[in-house]
């Protein structure tokens, strides 16, 4: 009989669900985009789950807000590794996950950050082990560099959140203009904090220095960079406005309306645009998204949804959950089928990525031809 209840027991624990956690921020300026990231992984855990889940078991998602605050999301990462999750998918803002990171490495807890761009986030210092969906910032300010010279501007102005995101986006996009020899003046520089919706005294100082280009590095995308957007309009800014690379979903144009029109952005991923738009994968993802939440994803929801399609796909084959194993075969890992389509990893944890300039036009993302 205790041997009986012994098998018992053990078959349960393996139909047992697989517990994922996940960290964004649910409210405050970036709530709503982070819901939509919590959306999508949503999606792509049903997905998972209706081929057979991992290793024979489904996933169940375990979400908390981090509320845009270190503090907080600390408090939240120490929540989810109480409950017992095998691996937490986080990351809006870089100071969020950097405050994180060293509390779920000395868990032994797979970390996987699908959003934040600060370039500390895979130094190894805080999580040896770091993996990272989203474009770096040395990534991103090559292609905005690229995009400065392509266009012979010489006057450039930035308004720049002033955190680790911020500093560092526009610290890149600084060095790879230097690197690349083009000469030019910066006119102006603005710093402000990440909650800040008024930027008519920023606007004032940016304008009256007459720049070609004017950089946005804003990531707070419910209500920081709409903001910027229509206030650039009302003052109007000279030159081009150019938002940051991946700061300019259509939730943000949907804000900002028709003073959107004429904005420059960056960007790796469009739902419908090739080559995701044969993408069979991509295209169920779409669907799931739209039919769980009548909402057809964005970028950031594409990177939370592949942070978890990856990790999933390496324990798979690893037939491990344990941290070290699925870490080691991500990065410099390679992986086929994703919705992203084929995918690499670099030895760091980093995804390499294409970019693609586009224009908003009729408050549509506009793509322009090149990958860069």
């Amino acid at each position: 009989m205790m041997a009986a209840g012994l098998l018992a027991s053990g078959v349960q624990a393996q139909e047992d669900p697989i517990k994922v956690g996940v960290i964004f921020p649910l409210s405050g300026g970036a709530g709503p985009q982070g819901k939509h990231v919590n959306w999508a992984i949503e999606a792509m855990a049903k997905m998972i789950n209706e081929d057979g889940g991992v290793m024979g078991r489904q996933l169940e998602l375990i979400s908390r807000d981090d509320e845009s605050t270190p503090a907080v999301g600390v408090s939240r990462a120490n929540e989810l590794i109480s409950e017992g999750v095998d691996v937490i998918i986080e990351g809006w803002n870089s100071p969020v996950t950097l405050a994180m990171q060293p509390v779920i490495a000395r868990a032994g807890i797979m970390d996987i950050t699908a959003i934040s761009k600060a370039d500390p986030i895979l130094s190894g210092e805080g999580n040896p082990l770091a993996v990272r969906l989203n474009s770096s910032n040395a990534q991103d300010g090559a292609v905005i560099a690229k995009f400065i010279a392509d266009a012979g501007a010489t006057r450039i102005a930035f308004l720049t959140e002033n955190d680790a995101y911020g500093t560092g986006a526009q610290a890149s996009i600084e060095a790879s203009l230097k690197e690349m020899g083009h000469d030019y003046e910066k006119v102006a520089e603005e710093l402000f904090p990440f909650d800040q919706a008024d930027f008519r005294v920023q606007l004032s100082n940016v304008k009256s220095a007459n720049p070609d280009i004017t950089i946005a590095i804003n990531a707070n995308e419910g209500l920081g960079m709409p903001a910027i957007i229509r206030q650039a309009k009302r003052s109007r800014l000279p030159g081009t406005l150019v938002a940051a690379v991946g700061t300019v979903a259509p939730s943000v144009i949907e804000v900002a309306g028709d003073a959107s029109e004429g904005l420059v952005g960056a960007d790796i991923y469009f739902p419908n645009v090739e080559p995701f738009a044969s993408n069979e994968v991509n295209r169920r993802f779409i669907a799931t998204t739209e039919e769980l939440h009548d909402y057809t994803p964005d970028k950031f929801m594409a990177l939370g949804a592949t942070a978890l399609q990856v990790w999933a796909m390496a324990a798979n084959e690893v037939e491990s959950l344990e941290k070290e194993a699925v870490a080691n075969r991500i990065r410099g890992g390679s992986f086929e089928n994703t919705l992203l389509g084929d995918i690499t990893f670099g030895e760091n944890g980093q995804l390499n990525s294409n970019h693609y300039i586009f224009d908003v036009t009729d408050q549509q993302i506009v793509v322009r031809d090149s990958a860069n």
